[in-house]
C-alpha cells in the first residue's frame, strides 16, 4: 500500500527485454536507505518487487501484463520515474490509499498555467473515470492528487510548484501517456452497492444506509 507521495524522481539505467516481460534498472538514492531485496516500490504508479540492490540503484522485473496496460514498457535509459516506498504502519497518510494496481492509462490532453499552478487536463478511460469526483483523489503516476473538475472523457487536476517541481508530471508534455489508479475506497463502495442479488445479505442500498444512521 502507498500513499500517492512521491519520495524521489529515479532515472532509469536500462531496460532488459525478455520474450514478453522486462528487467527495469533504475538509479536512487532515498528509497533505497535501509532497502533490502523483496521490498515494495511504486514506479510511476506500479508496485514493483526488488529483485537486486546495487550501488545506488535497484532491479525489478515486470511480467507481460504489467508491460501491456501501464505505461512502464515505454520506458527508456534516461527517463525519469517517480518512486515511492511501501507505507509503513504509522506513517502519515499524506496524499491517500494508492494500491499501486492501475485501472487504465491516460494521456494528457494539454497544460496550462495559472498563475503559480499549473492545470492539466488528462484524457482518461471510463474504467477510470467511473471514480472521479469532483475534490476526489486519484493517482496519476503514482502522484496523489485532487480532481478540480471532469466531463465525459477527460478530468483536470492542478500542481503546485512543488509538485511540478519532484515528480514527473511537471516534465510531461501534452501526449504523454500516465498511468492512472482511481480510488480506492470508491471502487470497495462500488462493489457492495452492485453485489448480484444472490449476495446482498442484507441489500446494500440508499433504504439500508438509511435504516443504519449512515444518511
Amino acid at each position: 500500500m502507498f500513499t500517492g507521495i512521491v519520495e524521489e524522481l529515479g532515472k532509469m539505467v536500462s531496460v532488459r527485454r525478455g520474450a514478453d516481460s522486462a528487467r527495469l534498472v533504475i538509479a536512487a538514492q532515498k528509497v533505497l536507505s535501509g532497502g533490502k531485496i523483496g521490498d515494495s516500490i511504486a514506479v510511476n504508479g506500479v508496485c514493483l518487487t526488488v529483485v537486486r540492490i546495487g550501488a545506488n540503484e535497484f532491479s525489478a522485473d515486470v511480467m507481460p501484463e504489467t508491460l501491456a496496460k501501464t505505461n512502464l514498457g515505454e520506458l527508456g535509459p534516461g527517463d525519469r520515474v517517480n518512486l515511492e516506498l511501501a507505507l509503513a504502519l504509522g506513517d502519515r497518510l499524506g496524499g491517500h490509499l494508492v494500491s499501486g494496481h492501475i485501472d487504465g492509462v491516460g494521456a494528457i490532453d494539454r497544460k496550462e498555467k495559472h498563475d503559480i499552478a499549473t492545470l492539466i487536463t488528462i484524457r482518461a478511460p471510463q474504467e477510470v473515470l467511473r471514480y472521479i469526483i469532483r475534490k476526489g483523489s486519484v493517482a496519476i503516476d503514482g502522484t496523489s492528487l485532487t480532481v478540480v473538475d471532469y466531463d465525459r472523457d477527460t478530468f483536470q487536476v492542478s500542481l503546485i510548484p512543488h509538485t511540478a517541481a519532484v515528480t514527473v508530471l511537471g516534465f510531461k508534455k501534452a501526449g504523454d501517456r500516465v498511468n492512472l489508479e482511481g480510488d480506492l475506497i470508491g471502487k470497495y463502495v462500488e462493489r457492495m452497492m452492485t453485489r448480484p442479488e444472490e449476495e446482498q445479505k442484507p441489500a446494500m442500498d440508499m433504504n439500508f444506509l438509511a435504516r443504519n444512521g449512515f444518511i
